[in-house]
């Protein structure tokens, strides 16, 4: 079956699943395969859970028309993303970088809402999998397309490029993210570049965050840019307070709509995700009523710059991810956070590489130049390093010993990358 005949078949049953325990009736399924799972050993559960077909790449003892067999059901869900993709001629916004992407994203996403038929990735499903199952979502009366993008090795946001076709490009900012991946800052920088590296060789678009001189280097010869930042660019802002909530100026354009924008996230480290925000939204001549607005309606979730109260405590939740750079600015946004008693609860920072302990070590170092009245860390990562703090393997030790040492009338910053399930740690503190 060519793709364009498989394509055929997603239009009479555009929805895609490749997860039998979330299969529909009318569902396309495809098979794939990971490190822990064949998605080719469920071919027959999809089928009588109602699938229209069912897409594999190994033989399969099933005597059924709906049964297709393609050489690769990655590369050909990939494929038909492609197809699909190139039925449109609206603007497909990608956006990746080392920190922000997804609070970036969400913030357009509802900014361009307000104005357009926006499409947008949901949640974080931003690698070699999602970006081609979000691109199959999108419908024809979509106007806008917002792809999050993300990354741990080059070549990877070059692979997504193709079949994603970007007409607009957004890097939030390189950082030490996905080291052991990428090989270095200098590796970091080349495999975000590559999204730019795309929209310069097709005359698209770039927002740029003038702040960032990682981003003004690998941005040289892109002549159509939309520029933003504290000082430069078509839109500038700085932060009026950030203690609870983020609150911005807007100093360029001067709009008396816009001026001022009351945000419901935590971190002053968030103003770069609201200026690109802005950014977009005006470059698309979103009303500037409207992006405030929409700005202002956003609540983060999916423990990304929350604020939770749990009786006598504010827990400022940041802990879907960590790395160095993200690290280290929740750190000292915290460090200036209006409280009288402060406790840092941080998991370790995955995909460091050979840089592991040198990062944990500076992290170490950072924490000891500010007062706190306590300090949890958990991961082996910091076992090794010299320090005056509590250290647990795991969020479960960690977690049992909160249970019996509960922390009343403090600000908690809870910060940690995903392996770290710093949630059990959350959910200790909540627990009554």
């Amino acid at each position: 079956m060519t793709i364009e005949q498989l394509y055929q078949r997603y239009l009479q049953h555009p929805n895609i699943q490749t997860d039998t325990r979330k299969l529909v009736a009318g569902s396309l399924f495809f098979a794939l395969k990971g490190e822990n799972f064949n998605g080719n050993e469920y071919a027959q559960q999809a089928l009588e859970k109602g699938a229209a077909a069912v897409i594999v790449d190994e033989a399969v003892a099933i005597s059924n028309p709906s049964v297709i067999r393609v050489n690769n059901t990655l590369e050909t869900l990939q494929q038909l993303a492609y197809h699909h993709r190139k039925q449109f001629q609206i603007p497909f916004v990608a956006i990746t970088g080392s920190n922000g992407k997804t609070t970036t994203k969400e913030l357009i996403h509802a900014v361009l809402s307000t104005t357009y038929k926006t499409y947008t990735t949901e949640g974080n499903l931003n690698n070699h999998i999602g970006i081609p199952l979000t691109i199959l979502k999108v419908k024809p009366d979509a106007e806008i397309a917002v792809i999050e993008m993300g990354a741990n090795h080059q070549e990877e946001i070059a692979g997504y490029c193709k079949y994603a076709l970007p007409t607009h490009g957004l890097i939030t900012n390189i950082g030490k993210a996905h080291l052991e991946g990428f090989g270095g800052i200098e590796g970091v920088k080349k495999g975000k570049g590559e999204l730019f590296d795309f929209i310069r060789h097709e005359n698209g678009t770039i927002f740029l965050n003038t702040d960032q001189p990682h981003l003004m280097d690998i941005s040289k010869n892109i002549s159509r840019q939309f520029q933003y930042g504290s000082h430069t660019g078509e839109v500038t802002g700085t932060i009026l307070s950030a203690h609870p909530f983020l609150s911005i100026q807007i100093t360029q354009p001067v709009s008396a709509e816009l001026q001022n924008i009351h945000t419901q996230l935590v971190g002053d480290y968030n103003l770069p995700n609201v200026l690109a925000a802005v950014a977009v939204g005006l470059y698309f001549k979103v009303p500037p009523a409207a992006i405030k607005s929409a700005i202002e309606r956003y609540t983060p979730s999916n423990s990304r710059s929350q604020l939770i109260e749990t009786g006598s405590n504010r827990i400022i939740l940041d802990a879907y991810n960590a790395n160095p750079s993200s690290m280290q600015v929740a750190i000292q946004n915290f460090a200036s956070f209006p409280a009288d008693h402060k406790i840092l609860m941080l998991g370790a920072m995955a995909e460091m590489g050979e840089a592991s302990r040198t990062e944990h070590q500076k992290i170490v170092e950072l924490i000891q130049s500010y007062s706190w009245d306590k300090v949890v860390l958990v991961g082996e990562e910091f076992k090794t390093i010299q320090h005056p703090y509590h250290q647990f393997d795991t969020s479960s030790s960690a977690a049992a010993w909160i249970k019996n040492n509960k922390p009343a009338n403090a600000a908690i910053l809870l910060k940690g990358s995903r392996s770290t399930k710093m949630e059990l740690v959350l959910e200790a503190l909540r627990h009554d």
